[in-house]
């Protein structure tokens, strides 16, 4: 017998890609069941297998850094005397001072994926893996199937953190695949919808109030220069965050990054390239919700 959840939940994240850097995302998971009836004739009862599995998808996947543990580019360091985990990712490994992605982070920032790419295969057997401990004995076998929402219009991938946020937000590298709607004088503008795709393809989005000298680093593995890097760093509830990216994989803004600020941000800059039209910003965090910002 299976028993199948579909939408079971939405997992924002980011992770490292040697081509593309650090990569803002939103899967949608499905689950499939395997397993004999219990005693009350049910694989499993469909509250408990939405409340469970959501609840260690959160904890393993939601909200972190995937990290591909088996990648050359990866260099990963657990402090001895602290919670705190520095990873080095080098995006220009022939380069003698390329560009490289820095982290020094609380331990739960990150999901390290023992793969050499951060793939859905890698991240559904990761998953697995982890699930699988927490299963009743009459469920044989777990499959997890992770997509994308499909969207027709231009869409951009970022990554942010929100120090000021009650829970997981706060982690400085977590992000979301979204959808940008823009309306101009009443239609739909689709040529700024290019371009905000354009700008913010796997962007970092950063507040100015968090940038730090790269003297102010706590990590241990320097660069020879930070000519072509920003720092960004910050104290949160749970703990102290520090990220170092190439600065052309940064927009660095003046408020923080909600998806208000955000929705904001992009109307103001419209106003500024069509000063002379009336303009709506629908901007979406992840898959489904956002913040609407217009005349």
């Amino acid at each position: 017998m299976q028993l199948f959840v579909n939408d079971l939940t939405v997992m924002d994240f980011s992770y490292l890609c040697p081509e593309r850097g650090m990569v803002g995302e939103s899967w949608i998971v499905d689950v499939l069941l395997d397993g004999t009836l219990n005693e009350e004739s049910m694989v499993q009862d469909f509250g408990i297998v939405k409340k469970n599995l959501k609840r260690l998808i959160d904890e393993y996947v939601d909200h972190k850094l995937l990290v591909p543990a088996e990648c050359p580019a990866t260099t990963i360091r657990h402090e001895d005397d602290s919670d705190q985990v520095e990873v080095n990712f080098d995006l220009d490994a022939t380069k003698e001072n390329g560009r490289r992605i820095q982290m020094y982070c609380p331990a739960d920032a990150y999901a390290f994926i023992y793969a050499p790419v951060i793939t859905m295969e890698s991240v559904s057997e990761y998953l697995r893996e982890v699930i699988a401990t927490h299963l009743p004995d009459n469920v044989d076998n777990l499959t997890i199937k992770l997509r994308t929402e499909v969207i027709t219009s231009p869409f951009y991938h970022y990554t942010h953190g929100l120090k000021k946020h009650d829970g997981n937000c706060q982690r400085i590298a977590h992000g979301h695949r979204s959808r940008v709607d823009i309306i101009s004088d009443g239609a739909n503008d689709v040529e700024s919808q290019q371009y905000w795709a354009k700008r913010w393809q796997d962007i970092y989005i950063a507040s100015s109030e968090d940038r730090i000298t790269p003297a102010a680093l706590q990590l241990k593995q320097r660069l020879n220069n930070y000519d072509e890097h920003v720092c960004f760093a910050y104290e949160s509830t749970q703990g102290y965050f520090e990220i170092v990216l190439p600065q052309s994989m940064c927009e660095i803004i003046d408020t923080d990054s909600t998806v208000e600020c955000l929705a904001q941000y992009i109307y103001n800059q419209q106003k500024q390239r069509l000063p002379d039209t009336h303009c709506c910003v629908l901007a979406y965090e992840g898959v489904g919700k956002g913040a609407m910002v217009s005349d």
